[in-house]
């Protein structure tokens, strides 16, 4: 479900950066290679198509996205560890800590006897 979810997430963004490319800027942009579209799209052309069709890329896009972080999310709530099962069913012993002496601070050095 989440490689589908993915793949869908690559290509709006890809959908989306067509879109706004392909919208009329100031300085006409790519916008005036896509030709005479004007009389395809209506009597104002291709901005009142292109901005809604951006804005609906655009809510996909941010829907897609939350759907894919919740289901990666749940799927890595669980450890692998939380998967291992003890040989033959037994409880597994705690390690066991070694015995230490009650003087667990080091020996002072010891001055050189003098001759």
């Amino acid at each position: 479900m989440t490689s589908t979810l993915l793949i869908v997430q690559i290509v709006l963004a890809i959908a989306i950066t067509i879109a706004v490319l392909l919208q009329k800027s100031s300085s006409i942009g790519l916008g005036a290679y896509s030709g005479s579209n004007e009389s395809v799209f209506g009597a104002k052309g291709p901005t009142g198509f292109l901005s809604k069709a951006t804005f609906t890329l655009a809510f996909a896009f941010i829907v897609n996205t939350l759907a894919l972080g919740y289901l990666y999310t749940a799927q890595n709530s669980s450890s692998v560890a939380d998967t291992i099962i003890p040989k033959n069913n037994a409880a597994v012993p705690a390690p066991v800590t070694p015995a230490t002496s009650t003087n667990s601070a080091p020996a002072a050095p010891v001055a050189p006897k003098s001759k």
